[in-house]
C-alpha cells in the first residue's frame, strides 16, 4: 500500500518511526519482559491485533479532516508528564521494579503515539480508528500495585467461589483465610491459583469479539463484564475439582499434571458459556432487523 494514499499520512508514518527509535530501549525491554512472563505474554500480540483491526477498517478512513489538536496536546502532555515522573524517580533513586518502569515508559510511548495520531491523522480517521488505538493500552504492563490488587481480588474471589461449590455438593469443609480443611487434606489457594492470566486473555478476547461481532457498545460492555464471573466460576470450579481429586484419590494429586497443567482445559470450558453469550447478544441485534423486514413485507 502506498504511503501517498489519503489514509496513510506520511508525516504520521515518519513520526512513528522516530518515536519507536527514541523508545527502542524500553520497547526492547518490554519484548524481553513479555517473552519471559506468563502473565504479560499477550503484550507482544496487542500491537499486531491493533494493526490488523485498523487494516480491517481501512476502507472507512480515506476521507480528509482537520487535525484534533486539542486531543493531541492533551495526549502529548500526559506522555511528557509520565516520562518526567519516571526520570524524576530514577534521578531520586526511588526503588522502581522493572515492571513499574515499563508501566511508566510504555504508557508514555502510547500517549505520545496517540498525540501523533490526533495531530497527523485527523479527526475523522481518529474517530474511525478509536478502538484499534485504545486497544494499544493493553501493551502496557500493570503497575505492581494494580497487579497485586487484581491478583489478590481474583485469588479471594476464586477461593470463595470454590467454597460455594464445596457447600453446594455437600462436601465437609472448613474455610478460613484462603485455606480449606477437607477430610484428610488441607488445601491453600496460592496467588498462582488466581487465574489472572487466563482472565486477562479472556477479557481481551471479549473486547475484540465485541468490536467485530456486536454493533451495540453496551452489549459489547456486557460481554466484557461477563468475563469476571466466568473467570471466578472457572477458577473456583478448578479448585473444587482438585480438592475432590485429593480427597478421593489421594493428596498426591496436588502435584499431578492435572493440577500443574490443567489450566488450559478449564479455560477451554469457560469459552463455552462465553461464546454462547456472544451468540445470544449477536442474535438479539439481528432480531429487530428481521422483525422490521417482516413488517415491511406485510
Amino acid at each position: 500500500m502506498s504511503l501517498d494514499r489519503p489514509g496513510w499520512p506520511k508525516n504520521l508514518v515518519w513520526a512513528t518511526i522516530v518515536l519507536v527509535a527514541c523508545f527502542s530501549v524500553p520497547l526492547f525491554r518490554l519484548v524481553w519482559f513479555a517473552a519471559t512472563s506468563e502473565l504479560y505474554s499477550q503484550c507482544l500480540l496487542v500491537p499486531f491485533v491493533s494493526a490488523y483491526l485498523a487494516w480491517l477498517n481501512r476502507g472507512n478512513v480515506w476521507g480528509s479532516s482537520g487535525p484534533n489538536r486539542r486531543f493531541a496536546v492533551f495526549a502529548w502532555s500526559a506522555g511528557s508528564v509520565l516520562l518526567a515522573g519516571y526520570w524524576l524517580a530514577i534521578w531520586s533513586r526511588w526503588p522502581i521494579t522493572n515492571q513499574d518502569g515499563l508501566a511508566w515508559t510504555i504508557s508514555a510511548f502510547v500517549c505520545l503515539f496517540f498525540g501523533m495520531c490526533g495531530w497527523f491523522a485527523g479527526r475523522e480517521r481518529l474517530r474511525t480508528m478509536r478502538f484499534p488505538l485504545c486497544f494499544l493500552v493493553f501493551m502496557v504492563p500493570f503497575p505492581m500495585v494494580v497487579h497485586n490488587w487484581l491478583e489478590g481480588f481474583l485469588q479471594r474471589g476464586s477461593a470463595l467461589t470454590a467454597y460455594g461449590f464445596f457447600q453446594l455438593f455437600g462436601t465437609p469443609v472448613f474455610y478460613s483465610n484462603l485455606n480449606f480443611q477437607l477430610p484428610g487434606f488441607a488445601l491453600q489457594v496460592a496467588p498462582e491459583c488466581s487465574g489472572i492470566h487466563s482472565s486477562l486473555v479472556l477479557f481481551l478476547t471479549s473486547l475484540v469479539a465485541g468490536h467485530l461481532f456486536l454493533r451495540s457498545p453496551w452489549k459489547g460492555g456486557i460481554l466484557a463484564l461477563a468475563v469476571l464471573p466466568l473467570g471466578l466460576l472457572r477458577n473456583g470450579f478448578r479448585i473444587f475439582v482438585i480438592g475432590q481429586l485429593c480427597m478421593h484419590i489421594g493428596p498426591q494429586m496436588i502435584h499431578s499434571v492435572f493440577h500443574r497443567d490443567g489450566g488450559p482445559v478449564f479455560f477451554a470450558l469457560s469459552l463455552v458459556p462465553f461464546f454462547l453469550l456472544l451468540l445470544l447478544l449477536r442474535r438479539s441485534e439481528q432480531a429487530p432487523a428481521g422483525s422490521t423486514d417482516q413488517q415491511r413485507s406485510s
